[in-house]
Formats: C-alpha cells, sequence, structure tokens
C-alpha cells in the first residue's frame, strides 16, 4: 500500500509516529529512538581486508524533543543542548522520508575533529516485533533471516571461511588477516525488509551497523547522520519488494544469447579456447560464450594465477584473438573478458592514467599505489569526469570495439580510507559508493558503444545505487568446497538475500574460486554446483585461482558429459527464463526468490535458505551435502510435480517436508501442477536426455 498519510500521537513522555497502521518511529524520553556524539575510527586495509575500531567518545541519548507545527517535524536535543537534530517527516511517491540534520543549538560550536568525516556517531532506534523476520542489508552470505544478529555494512574482500570457527577461516586470518565473518561482504547496504510488511533505506554511505538482536526494536547505528531514512509499506511481500525496487532501480533484460547455454571460463591463449570450445561441442554441450580472463596477460604470485590488469588485448598470449571472435559469434558462441577498476603500475594503461592526472592522489599529493597481493594498481579517480569518460571510453574500445560481448567487472571493494579524491569527498564515506561509481562506468561503457542490447557485465561489488547501474551480480569468490558460510550453500543464500535488496539478477562460479589452504575442488562438487546453475539466471564456470588444483569441466568425460545435460535444460528453459526475467525488470520479482513471496501462510517459507522458487513455477532444492544422494525438500501447500520424472510428488492443503533420492543429474526441482509453462517444462526434461 502506498503511504497516503502520517500522524503523530503524543504522550507525556513522547510520541509515536504512524503511517497506514502502523508505528514506524517510537520516542520516549525514558527510551529515547535517537542518540548522538563523537567518535574516532581506526581502519587497517590489507589486500582488501579491512580491521576496523571504533573509539566512542560520546553517544548521548537526545532525550528532549518539540514537535513542530502541523505535526511534521520534530527536534531532539540532548540535555544541555550539546546535540540537536531536526527530523522533517514528508510523503514522497508514497513513502514516508524521514530527513535528518543537525542543529548547533545555542553556545554550541563545531571545529577541528568535530568537523572530520566520519567522525559523528548516530544510532536511530525503530519499533520491531518479535514475530518478525527480516532479509537484506546488500548480499549476506551466511544467513538469510537477519534477526537475532547485527550486520557492520562495510564492503570488502568477502573473507575466506567467513566463520571463526573453521581451520580455514583461522589459517586465513593467520597467514593474511583474510579470514573474515559471517558479516563481510562485497555488497553491503543499509536497507532492509521485513516480514511485517515495511522496508526500511537509511540513506549513508558512512560505515553502519544494523541490530537486529532486540525484540522490540532495530538499532541502526552509522558513522554520520543519516540525510534521511526512506520507509515503504505494502500489503504483501512481492508489494513490497516492488516498490523497494522502483525505488533503487531495475536490472534491465539479459541480452538473447545468455540463454543459448553455458559460458565457459577458460584461460590459455586462443587456440586453447578454440580446442577446450570444440571439446566440449562434441560432447553436446550449447555454449553461450567463452570467458576468457587472461586476455590481457597473465601475473604468477603466491596467491595463484593473477591476472596484468592492463585492459587491453595481448597479442601474444591471444594471437589473432580478433578473427577467432568474429569466427566464434558466427557460430552461436560470443567471447567475454575481464576488468577491474584499477590499472597495473608498470603497464600502459597506467602509464597514460597517470600522465593525465586520472589517478587517485594520497595525502602528499602523489599517486596512490595499493599493494594487491605482491604487484601494485593505480585507481582510477571515478569521481573526476574526465577520468570517468576517459575510463569507460577504454573499456567500450578495447573490450567490445575488440569484439567481445561481455565482461566481469571486478573489484571496487578497495577503496583506501585515506586516499584523496578529485571531487573532495571524503574517502571515508566513499568507500561504499566505490563499487556504484565503478557499475555506473561498465554502464557508460555499453552505451558508448551502443550495445545495450548486446552487451553483459557482470560484478561481484555494490552498494546503494548498484541496482540501477548493474545488469548481473555474482556471488564472488566462493570457496571450493561445501561449507555454510562460503562455500556452494552460501552461493544460493547470497542471491535470496541480495534478492531482498532489488536485486533480482545474480549466479555464482560453477564449481567456486578460492583454492587454498588444502581445498581443491572435486568432481562431486562441480557436478552439484553445475546442477544448481542450471537453474539460475545465468551458467558460468571458472577454473579458481590455482586451475591446477581444481576439476575442471573437461577434466574428463563424464563431468562433460553432466555439463551437456545441464546446459540443454538451461537453455530449454530459456523461454521461462526469459519470462521471469521481464518480470524483474517489470516488477523487481527476482529471478531466484524467496518461498515467501508466493508461499507468506507457510512459516517454514520465511527461514528457507536451501531451497528457492526460480520464477513463479519451480521449486528448486538443490543439493548442497557433500557425498548426499537425496535430501529433504520442504514444500508449500498444492500440488507439486516431480520435474525428472513428471509424476506427482506432493498434493496437500498444507505445507511439509519428504525426502527425495537425488542422484547427480537430478537435483530435486518440482513443478507448480497448474503452471501454465508444463509444456517447456516437459521439453527441458526431454532436452536432457538428448
Amino acid at each position: 500500500m502506498a503511504i497516503k498519510k502520517f500522524s503523530i500521537m503524543r504522550s507525556n513522555s513522547g510520541f509515536m509516529l504512524e503511517a497506514e497502521g502502523r508505528v514506524v518511529f517510537k520516542h520516549d524520553r525514558a527510551a529515547p529512538a535517537l542518540s548522538m556524539g563523537m567518535g574516532e575510527a581506526r581502519i587497517a586495509m590489507h589486500h582488501g581486508n579491512f580491521d576496523i575500531e571504533d573509539e566512542v567518545r560520546e553517544l548521548c541519548p537526545l532525550s528532549n524533543f518539540e514537535i513542530g507545527e502541523e505535526n511534521a517535524s520534530v527536534r531532539f536535543s540532548s540535555e544541555g543542548g550539546r546535540w540537536s537534530v531536526m527530523m522533517k517527516i514528508s510523503i514522497e511517491d508514497g513513502r514516508l522520508a524521514l530527513y535528518f540534520s543537525e542543529v548547533l543549538g545555542a553556545g554550541v560550536e563545531r571545529k577541528g575533529e568535530d568537523q572530520q568525516a566520519g567522525a559523528r556517531r548516530v544510532r536511530i532506534c525503530l519499533p520491531a516485533e518479535s514475530r518478525e523476520h527480516v532479509y537484506g542489508c546488500g548480499e549476506q552470505f551466511s544467513h538469510f533471516d537477519l534477526r537475532g544478529r547485527k550486520f557492520p555494512l562495510w564492503t570488502s574482500e568477502q573473507g575466506v571461511g567467513r566463520n571463526k570457527a573453521t581451520r580455514v577461516t583461522h589459517d586465513a586470518d593467520l597467514n593474511d588477516h583474510a579470514g573474515g565473518d559471517y558479516w563481510w561482504t562485497f555488497f553491503p547496504q543499509p536497507t532492509f525488509a521485513s516480514s511485517e510488511g515495511y522496508w526500511v533505506h537509511a540513506d549513508t554511505s558512512a560505515y553502519s551497523i544494523f541490530d537486529f538482536r532486540h525484540a522490540r526494536a532495530h538499532e541502526l547505528y552509522f558513522w554520520e547522520l543519516p540525510s534521511a531514512v526512506i520507509i515503504g509499506r505494502a500489503e504483501s511481500m512481492p508489494a513490497l519488494l516492488e516498490d523497494l525496487s522502483a525505488y533503487f532501480g531495475r536490472q534491465p533484460e539479459m541480452p538473447d544469447w545468455v540463454y543459448r547455454g553455458v559460458i565457459l571460463g577458460i584461460q590459455g591463449g586462443t587456440e586453447v579456447c578454440e580446442t577446450k570450445l570444440r571439446r566440449a561441442r562434441a560432447a553436446g554441450v550449447p555454449v553461450a560464450g567463452i570467458w576468457a580472463q587472461d586476455w590481457e596477460g597473465i601475473n604468477i604470485t603466491s596467491f595463484g594465477q593473477r591476472l596484468r590488469w592492463n585492459w587491453v588485448w595481448n597479442e601474444e598470449r591471444y594471437p589473432g584473438l580478433d578473427r577467432a571472435i568474429a569466427q566464434w559469434k558466427s557460430e552461436g558462441t560470443r567471447f567475454l573478458v575481464y576488468a577491474n577498476c584499477y590499472v597495473g603500475r608498470g603497464w600502459s594503461l597506467c602509464k597514460e592514467a597517470a600522465e593525465l592526472g586520472y589517478l587517485v592522489k594520497n595525502s602528499l599529493g602523489e599517486d596512490y599505489y595499493v599493494d594487491f597481493g605482491e604487484f601494485y594498481a593505480g585507481i582510477v579517480d571515478l569521481t573526476n569526469p574526465q577520468a570517468f569518460d576517459w575510463f569507460a571510453g577504454k573499456l567500450a574500445k578495447n573490450i567490445l570495439e575488440l569484439g567481445a560481448s561481455g565482461w566481469m567487472a571486478d573489484f571496487g571493494e578497495y577503496l583506501p580510507t585515506d586516499a584523496v579524491l578529485h571531487d573532495g569527498t571524503p574517502a571515508l564515506l566513499a568507500h561504499n559508493l566505490w563499487p556504484v561509481l565503478w557499475a555506473r562506468c561498465n554502464a557508460e561503457a555499453v552505451k558508448k558503444a551502443r550495445a545495450e542490447h548486446e552487451a553483459l557485465f557482470f560484478m561481484r561489488a555494490g552498494f546503494t545505487g548498484s541496482q540501477r547501474w548493474c545488469p548481473m551480480m555474482w556471488a564472488g569468490d566462493q570457496n571450493v568446497d561445501w561449507s555454510n558460510d562460503d562455500g556452494l550453500p552460501s552461493a544460493i543464500r547470497s542471491a535470496l538475500g541480495l534478492a531482498m535488496c532489488g536485486h533480482g539478477l545474480h549466479h555464482s562460479d560453477i564449481g567456486g574460486y578460492t583454492t587454498l589452504y588444502g581445498m581443491h575442488r572435486t568432481k562431486e562438487l562441480f557436478m552439484r554446483w553445475a546442477e544448481q546453475a542450471a537453474f539460475s539466471p545465468l551458467m558460468r564456470t571458472h577454473e579458481g585461482n590455482r586451475p591446477k588444483d581444481n576439476w575442471q569441466f573437461d577434466s574428463d568425460a563424464e563431468t562433460l558429459a553432466h555439463l551437456g545435460r545441464m546446459a540443454r535444460v538451461h537453455v530449454a528453459l530459456a523461454d521461462y527464463l526469459r519470462f521471469a526475467v521481464a518480470e524483474n525488470a517489470a516488477r523487481g520479482m527476482p529471478v531466484m526468490r524467496p518461498l515467501f513471496l508466493s508461499y507468506p501462510n507457510d512459516e517454514r517459507a520465511w527461514t528457507c535458505d536451501d531451497e528457492y522458487l526460480l520464477g513463479p513455477d519451480l521449486l528448486v532444492a538443490p543439493v548442497v551435502t557433500e557425498g548426499a544422494n537425496s535430501r529433504v525438500v520442504h514444500f508449500p501447500y498444492g500440488t507439486w510435480i516431480d520435474f525428472w520424472s513428471g509424476t506427482q510428488a506432493w498434493d496437500a492443503k498444507l505445507p511439509g517436508d519428504r525426502e527425495f533420492t537425488a542422484p547427480l543429474g537430478a537435483l530435486p526441482v518440482f513443478i507448480r501442477a497448474d503452471s501454465p509453462w508444463i509444456a517447456t517444462f516437459n521439453g527441458a526434461r526431454a532436452a536432457a536426455d538428448r
């Protein structure tokens, strides 16, 4: 429901702000909704991993309040008047907007460290219900329902293992400060959606912590006073997501070639790509594209095979690539490459950017070179309009004019907080925004090349606004394992969580990426991940950071045959996937959907994070446990047909669980019995065994 009016109800010691029958803001002198003070941040970055310490020097409750004329504003102040905030209330596009501004009390001055960016400490408490479920905060890998936990919001590397109780995380912490914790994410966002039919977004790029541990209050903590808090209301969760996605912007529909098969991650040169493509086709694998991340050259480090970070075709490693791209395209296979928002020191693009003055500076006015692990790179200053245009132009010319149809637009999380930017924005506040600027730059490159209906780029990093500019997310660098926090299960969970922040197009590296501390990708893991990817918007393989340690798509004939089976199913689902993608573009309904979007009366649907709906009519329950040949499937109420046999699997007026066998090549997938897409699904089943 659109919010059409609000009202303030006073009491002896406070007030409540109500909108469309729900109390959205509650203040009492004994339990103030707003606190403000000062703090000092200590931030250390190591290869995109951040150690963050917060010394809170004061955090004063703003217990006093004065309600303004027409009940459209409230002024809060602390005892003695040192801190004072004005909150103005308005309705905009059917949403409640609470605008905040600091007001200096009589005799109060701000100077010195008080004026530094990120020096404020602000806590806003919003009313909560004990029965409430909460989702969002960007892309969260360890938890789908966020209730009962707090989530610091800061874009960074996602961490290796992401669970302090695991050996992998312990080893990563000891070796590279890189183990991470459950809240580490490439894509944070100060937004959450509630099962109570409302959503909240804080308009700030500062470091934030969203705390959902309290039964009766959600505590939102910021390193600056947000300019606004936006609150939307809806009668259903689909309507809520439609409103939320309209606010942030939605992804466009994908180019048609994406639906024609799997995108194979291949490295090693033009001839290697050609050989592997021929082998895959001979095994019956429909190939939509070749993704060659080393098109610009390689850089070997102790981490594994890295890239040169010079976004220019390396003709020595890929001779005749321009002719090969044209030939592959004529045969129905596109070529994709890799780029990120940094330029490797010592190579042509970095030299050119430095000569033009387009790199981010340090405090001495020198070009800021970031340590990426045994090599350094400059940061193109995307706050400089000329640098932004230059970089977008280079991407358009070097990638799209070469003939490529897409690329991985990697990174965006590494902006150091002591950097100096062209437009004067403090780096502490620009850090979270950097992935959004990077997304805009890639979108501008597509526009410059007039390739809006041809090109697809995909990203791992994001923040508020990425939805509008990034057409496809990928889950980042999962471990090549089955772990809950950083393996196959986390890739599924991250898609569902990000969907609740308005980004409905998502996929992951088939088989994962990170190969460290004794990990290696097994044949079984690759095959199970390929099954899940077949029932997602996009299929794409990755060799990983240590390809020789990992099972690959062509490691044996059985794996190739399995990938072909799954890719044929994916291709046969193309019309259905186009429908789901169009629904995301028009209404913000994600392609991979939480169960509660269609089954709100099923209590289990609100916490289920290892199943999803693909579009409205397919229930997908991937096998995410090593060695498992069966799994328990939770069914919403109704009649469901087994995708692989065409026979009835569940028929009940109530939801329930049932265990199903799940041999390799037949993950549990079920069709809603009254689906209008039955013929398409039957065709996909038949395509699997052609």
